[in-house]
């Protein structure tokens, strides 16, 4: 039997946050130290702060240029190749390129795309998918809506009425990604410009063959490696799997050496720590964590561990709203102590903070300082000028004094 405060500091380890922050300018290097932490970053629209996979790599390394990562994943020359990829792992995200053929099992399934819609579309229109791999070889990398362009298709392709209003266009260049015949070469303002799978990954990538069975086991193994301890729900949802899938697949591990059965002091559930994982001491510094942060992304994870109740209230009516829109956690000596809603406000040059809330049983003149701190942090690395505090939450007026 472990204690849980040593199981919240082997889970830090994991993700990196025991580690020494870089001497120098981050560098390829320190991000590609980063994804052997995390293994993934988990892509987002929402933009209230910064896009969701910049925010992960600050939060473990501070200050970096966003260009490091924008390079890592949409680019690639003869002397900087490509070292990640997009792929639906746990959800959208960017995966090291060399764990692609790890999820051709999962491209396998998404023949239809990833709910079926697709089947839809090329029962209306069976040339379309031809259609668009056509186009994207003729012109290249190209958004969905340079290919209706390319296709001359107007809008009588688009589906009647959704929410979304995705063009059938659309539809079928994300059943092509998902099947892994598309991919994405690159991103401008955020929109994917897909292009052949083998225009974005080297041929060895491509023409390597994994089994569903030994994928898995491999993908149970980075979510150990990742997560540091775990039970089986908590290593079957960092990619996303099934439980039929997991649990042969840490039998085998177990097996192996590679996870070690434990138990752990106010979990119900059997856990699993990985042979190789660092248990130290103490967890130190402060970091702000995006709400998409793996190491807080598995909601009922976070509660067990940190003892943190936390919720995305994005789609939730403002009126109803508990701490804010888009608010991050904060990370304190390996606790979290407190959270705070924020928006970068880009054309006037403030990060601001609508709501800043102290957790239960931690002493707000410290949290507030170093909060403080936290902010003006990202402030500077978000090149905005002031922090502005507003009213909401039991820690705001203080912080308002410090920032």
């Amino acid at each position: 039997m472990i204690s849980n405060a040593i199981a919240r500091r082997i889970a830090l380890a994991a993700q990196g946050f025991a580690d020494r922050a870089p001497g120098a300018a981050p560098t390829r290097r320190t991000l590609a130290r980063v994804l052997e932490r995390t293994q993934l970053l988990q892509l987002d629209s929402v933009a209230a702060v910064v896009r969701a996979h910049y925010a992960p790599v600050f939060s473990r390394i501070g200050s970096y240029d966003r260009a490091l990562l924008d390079k890592a994943v949409w680019s690639h020359t003869a002397r900087s190749p490509r070292s990640l990829v997009e792929y639906w792992a746990h959800e959208a995200a960017v995966i090291p390129v060399d764990d692609w053929p790890l999820m051709r099992w999962r491209m396998t399934k998404y023949t239809d795309g990833r709910w079926g819609q697709a089947r839809r579309v090329l029962d209306r229109n069976p040339l379309l998918a031809k259609d668009i791999v056509d186009a994207i070889t003729d012109i290249g990398a190209a958004t969905a809506g340079e290919v209706e362009t390319h296709l001359e298709i107007g809008q009588a392709g688009r589906r009647e009425s959704s929410w979304w209003d995705l063009s059938d266009t659309k539809v079928i260049c994300e059943q092509l990604f998902a099947s892994g015949e598309l991919s994405v070469a690159r991103r401008v303002g955020f929109a994917r410009y897909y292009d052949l799978a083998e225009r974005v990954l080297p041929a060895s990538v491509l023409a390597r063959e994994v089994s569903e069975q030994d994928a898995v086991r491999e993908l149970v193994r980075k979510s150990a490696t990742a997560l540091g301890i775990a039970t089986e729900p908590d290593l079957r949802d960092y990619y996303r799997l099934h439980r039929s899938q997991t649990e042969p697949a840490i039998a085998d591990l177990v097996e192996e050496g590679v996870l070690v059965p434990v138990q752990v002091e106010g979990w119900a559930h059997q856990a699993y720590v990985h042979a190789e994982a660092r248990r130290p001491r103490s967890i130190t510094g402060a970091a702000l964590l995006c709400p998409f942060d793996p190491l807080i992304f598995c909601r009922p994870r976070t509660e067990r561990v940190f003892d943190f109740r936390y919720r995305i209230e994005i789609y939730t009516p403002e009126p109803k709203r508990v701490h804010g829109y888009y608010v991050f956690p904060f990370l304190l000596d390996g606790e979290l102590v407190g959270r705070v809603d924020l928006r970068a406000e880009r054309g006037n040059g403030v990060l601001r903070v609508p709501g800043a809330f102290t957790e239960p049983g931690h002493e707000n003149p410290r949290v507030a300082t170093e909060l403080a701190s936290a902010l003006r942090r990202m402030a500077d690395w978000l090149e905005l000028e002031d922090v502005v505090v507003g009213e909401r939450g039991d820690l705001a007026p203080l912080l308002t004094q410090l920032v």
